[in-house]
């Protein structure tokens, strides 16, 4: 398989080391004194880029006709206008605010215990996610993703920054520390006792082994997918 690189920063330097282990060929490694020459030649394309520059590279891959894998968040406001593209260019298209396999097990855990716990209105909902202090975007797109799988299964409306947030509002509590991976906690709390739930990421391999796994999974295909599919979680 021949791949394209669209961002070569540490993410894009782990996810190389295990194209390479897996066998495949690295096409193109772009980066923003680059241009995108070898994009055509590639079978798929990984975009761990900038928010401000994931939406130039997925749709220029999916105006070349290439496959694209996207692990950039924080720029998921022009999303709707990437899946109109895909659906105009035939193309195939995979977003996904986190590609570890563990943290994807966990969104359809917590879909699961959002949906159990959402008869039980004396416990209310938190959630805390803890990043390294590089981190762009806060909240994290992974707590993004928590947050929603929570609001489609409870009566919150929405989610939030602010502690001082209404009773139909989500907090999440995002902090930024030193050399952490990543870390995400969902608390349930009552007057009585907490339920809680938690992914702790131990090192970004698993992220670019989740994110390799679904670009073999995409290639040959058309549509708008997610980590769900590739683990076969739908």
């Amino acid at each position: 398989m021949k791949v394209a690189l669209l961002g070569y920063g540490k993410m894009g330097k782990i996810i190389e080391t295990t194209l390479l282990e897996r066998g495949h060929e690295i096409v193109l490694k772009k980066t923003s004194t680059t241009t995108f020459e070898g994009l055509k030649n590639a079978d798929v394309a990984i975009d761990f880029s900038l928010p401000s520059v994931a939406v130039a590279n997925i749709s220029e891959c999916l105006t070349n006709g290439i496959p694209v894998i996207s692990g950039t968040t924080g720029w998921l406001e022009e999303y709707p206008k990437m899946v109109s593209l895909c659906k105009e260019k035939k193309g195939a298209f995979l977003y996904g605010s986190n590609f570890s396999l563990g943290v994807n097990l966990f969104f359809q855990l917590n879909e699961n215990l959002s949906k159990m716990m959402s008869k039980f209105n004396q416990y209310k909902v938190e959630l805390e996610e803890i990043h390294h202090t590089q981190k762009l975007d806060a909240p994290s797109g992974t707590a993004i993703s928590l947050a929603k799988g929570i609001i489609e299964n409870s009566d919150y409306k929405s989610w939030t920054l602010d502690k001082n947030r209404d009773e139909n509002q989500l907090y999440i509590d995002a902090k930024r520390i030193e050399n952490v991976p990543g870390t995400h906690s969902i608390f349930y709390i009552s007057d009585v006792d907490t339920i809680e739930i938690k992914h702790t990421a131990h090192n970004r391999e698993g992220f670019a082994l989740g994110a390799v796994i679904a670009a073999e999974w995409i290639v040959n295909k058309n549509g708008i997918f997610t980590m769900k599919d590739v683990l076969q979680l739908v």
